[in-house]
């Protein structure tokens, strides 16, 4: 067999593999934004692609239920959790990364066996102590609880990014007279945005995605989230709803995948490359 058709075999694989996992992750959606435009309200009659169009559901899902405050709840939950956990994250990250004291080896050791325990494991935990502490029904709690359980495994992945920073860098700006926080802010900070434009992405999307924790912790109707919202719509085997439910669920992706959009340029961004040069 020729080097050439070794390539063409090979690319010719590389293809049917991506195809296939475009398939895989392109399917269901089709189905979610088809079925959203079926009439009726069952998913055995709805198609992928709808005979019938209507915008009924989408008019019903801001008409006749909570939605747009479900919408408001997750929302202001998430970029909260979003903007908490770069802070913490980052200054902790940093300090793993730049200082040398007493307990380092042993706490990053400890984010490290924090990452295998999921979080719903501790849901008794978690609950009394935000019953006993008097914030059980109230967002801020559940702000505290994923901005808790977003720190270690992203301090981790922000101590490893941090440590490719070159330390001739905070050497240089020491000599210069630059202080602790102001090398982080002006140095440190700009350089690691790649990995901070992902862990704010993280950050956002955990929040959205999660039920159990919010289901548990929040109690009142007019501070459900949008998971919890949804979910209501189907739980009810006299009420199932499930094209509201696809309707509900088409609108959940605008915020993430503008956020995406917003910070993709830190993605392939490689800042760090040029860190020693000039």
């Amino acid at each position: 067999m020729s080097i050439k058709t070794a390539k063409r075999i090979r690319l010719t694989l590389s293809y049917l593999i991506l195809s296939g996992a475009i398939a895989v992750v392109i399917y269901p959606i089709l189905w979610v934004v088809g079925s959203s435009f079926n009439p009726g309200n069952s998913l055995s009659s709805s198609t992928i692609i709808p005979e019938n169009a209507t915008l009924d559901h989408y008019k019903k899902l801001f008409a006749e239920t909570e939605y747009l405050t479900w919408y408001w709840n997750t929302l202001k939950i998430c970029f909260i959790t979003m903007v908490l956990s770069v802070i913490f994250i980052g200054l902790t990250a940093y300090a793993f990364s730049r200082y040398k004291f007493i307990g380092r080896k042993n706490g990053l050791l400890l984010f490290l066996i924090l990452q295998m325990i999921p979080q719903f494991v501790a849901i008794l935990a978690i609950y009394i102590l935000t019953y006993q502490i008097g914030l059980l029904d109230t967002h801020l709690a559940l702000i505290l609880v994923y901005v808790g359980g977003l720190i270690p495994m992203n301090t981790y992945l922000a101590k490893n990014y941090y440590d490719t920073i070159p330390k001739e860098l905070d050497e240089s700006a020491r000599i210069d007279g630059a202080g602790h926080f102001r090398i982080f802010w002006q140095i440190i900070l700009p350089l690691s945005k790649p990995i901070l434009a992902v862990i704010a992405l993280f950050s956002f999307i955990s929040p959205f995605a999660d039920f159990i924790l919010a289901s548990i912790l929040i109690s009142s109707d007019e501070k459900q989230t949008l998971a919890v919202g949804l979910f209501n719509m189907i739980s009810n085997k006299f009420g199932n709803n499930f094209t509201l439910f696809a309707a509900g669920s088409v609108l959940v992706a605008i915020p993430i995948g503008l956020l995406f959009l917003s910070l993709q340029r830190y993605f392939i961004s490689g800042l760090t490359a040029g860190g020693t040069k000039g």
